[in-house]
């Protein structure tokens, strides 16, 4: 398949770098009369925001070469002991403005210090998409008319409202942070634009118990790996990251209480703060963790494997392959994550309590009161676990 080209770059063996020739009147302050760069992907839309920015980069430091070995003007004409007329390069200058590449890169500098590669991955689209929108321009150039016609550019390529709103939150985040940083003092265009939050949005449903017995059947019929992950998430309601992420450490079979903690790791992070947990594992899970912990070669390393490689969960691979295997056994509609609204509909039909349901799932707290003391013993949450798989 023939790649698409990118302005300053060429492909070799699929990967994208980053190729630009110095200018003739700067050559001789370097080593070599070209920078290349890889850019460390295969993905066009990825390789163009990033040449993009690089670009951007190198014409901005270049445009400061020039300046700082440019002849000053009536330089001839100055005292040789006059000093209070040359300009000081310790004179402090205040920023007033910074490039959208810069800020980016600030932001994720400072913001996305031990964050995924993922979250690096989408501010970098993020700015692409406003980039062929509006154009590459310092922070203060940016309009509200750029606003809107970024919003109308990302309703052209189709994407649903929940995206368009992910995306603008990532653009208002790296505008505010970076004002606030620097104090810039600027209006942020791109607050509270309006747009369908629900376009193109399909409500998720969660998996009926009936089917939820069926692919718990199947799994433990296949009896591999990936079957082993949909059985965790089935009788747990974990997030799919959060179980393909595991680490066989992570399941305590031989406690009183088997359970699997759920924490951050080397391989991936958690959605939030209170995500960090641990579950009891009762039914199809505790048969999944046993299958794990019996079948394992490594007993510090990742419960699946073939989702984690090169020291990162692939949560997306995981969740394509699953949701086609899985789609012949569920409603319309259902997917993996549907495993995790069918919990909470599961605790609710053997009264659990709210707050309960909440530590259970790692859910974010009504009040601030819920976020005081220890929560629920795990006794107590395997009492109710328990009830769930014999209803």
């Amino acid at each position: 398949m023939q790649t698409k080209s990118v302005p300053y770059t060429f492909n070799r063996e699929g990967y994208y770098y980053f190729s630009r020739r110095v200018p003739n009147d700067l050559v001789e302050h370097y080593s070599y009369p070209r920078v290349v760069q890889s850019l460390h992907t295969k993905q066009y839309s990825i390789a163009r925001t990033r040449a993009v920015m690089l670009a951007a980069k190198l014409d901005e430091h270049w445009s400061h070469m020039r300046l700082a070995h440019a002849e000053l003007p009536g330089k001839h004409l100055l005292k040789q002991k006059s000093v209070s007329f040359a300009p000081s390069s310790a004179a402090p200058q205040v920023m007033q403005s910074m490039c959208l590449t810069e800020a980016v890169e600030t932001y994720l500098s400072l913001k996305g210090a031990g964050k995924p590669k993922t979250f690096h991955a989408a501010a970098h689209r993020t700015c692409g998409y406003l980039v062929d929108a509006c154009g590459l321009k310092q922070l203060h150039e940016y309009t509200r008319s750029d606003a809107l016609a970024f919003r109308d550019s990302l309703i052209a390529r189709g994407l649903a409202g929940s995206s368009i709103t992910r995306i603008f939150n990532s653009v208002v985040a790296v505008f505010n942070f970076v004002n606030s940083e620097h104090a810039l003092d600027l209006k942020n265009p791109f607050t509270r634009v309006y747009h369908d939050r629900s376009a193109g949005v399909s409500e998720r449903q969660p998996v009926a118990v009936q089917d939820i017995r069926v692919v718990q059947a199947k799994c433990k019929e296949l009896d591999d790996e990936a079957r082993w992950l949909v059985a965790l998430i089935s009788d747990t309601g974990l997030r799919l990251a959060e179980a393909a992420g595991a680490m066989v450490s992570d399941l305590k079979l031989d406690q009183p209480v088997p359970h699997v903690v759920i924490e951050p790791n080397s391989y991936r992070g958690l959605k939030t703060s209170g995500s960090k947990r641990i579950v009891p594992l009762v039914g199809a899970s505790l048969w999944a963790a046993q299958r794990i912990v019996e079948t394992c070669s490594d007993a510090k390393g990742p419960a699946f494997p073939r989702y984690n490689k090169k020291g990162q969960t692939n949560a997306n691979s995981a969740s394509s392959a699953l949701n086609k295997w899985l789609k012949p056994y569920v409603g319309e509609g259902c997917s993996m994550h549907s495993f995790r609204h069918s919990m909470r509909d599961r605790l609710r039909a053997v009264s659990c309590q709210t707050e309960m349901v909440d530590q259970l799932g790692g859910w974010s707290h009504d009040s601030v009161g819920q976020g005081y003391g220890r929560g629920y013993e795990l006794e107590q949450l395997q009492q109710y676990m328990q009830a769930v798989v014999l209803t």
